[in-house]
């Protein structure tokens, strides 16, 4: 099947053109390193803070919660690959200074690194 053409040979037109809104985003990836942050604008005009770069996570042990340094991703669960990238994601099992921890937040929506404690 031809793509945007007709049976007879015609064209579709669109009925309108593409708006801001409609047109995605650039992907964010978070990854180990100096703490490297990124203002974007969103729909609204409102102001959302991505990170590009983190090597502090909040860690949160039960009722207390501390800065912690990321030495490095040990695993992710998307892909095996991405940990060896040191890419910072939802689920990503990190080794801390203060131990192993499991983000639990998405650093490249938020700006911010929170994990919790496992071992």
């Amino acid at each position: 099947m031809n793509k945007g053409r007709k049976t007879t040979g015609g064209k579709y037109h669109a009925n309108r053109k593409k708006r801001p809104g409609d047109i995605p985003n650039q992907e964010n990836k978070s990854s180990l390193g100096e703490i490297k942050t990124k203002t974007i604008r969103v729909k609204g005009g409102h102001e959302k803070t991505i990170i590009l770069k983190s090597n502090i996570a909040n860690i949160s042990t039960g009722k207390k919660t501390e800065k912690a340094e990321i030495k490095k991703v040990f695993q992710t669960p998307q892909n095996i690959f991405l940990a060896r990238e040191n890419r910072l994601m939802k689920g990503a099992i990190i080794q801390t200074s203060k131990g192993k921890a499991k983000i639990t937040n998405r650093p490249s929506r938020e700006g911010i690194v929170n994990a919790i404690l496992i071992e």
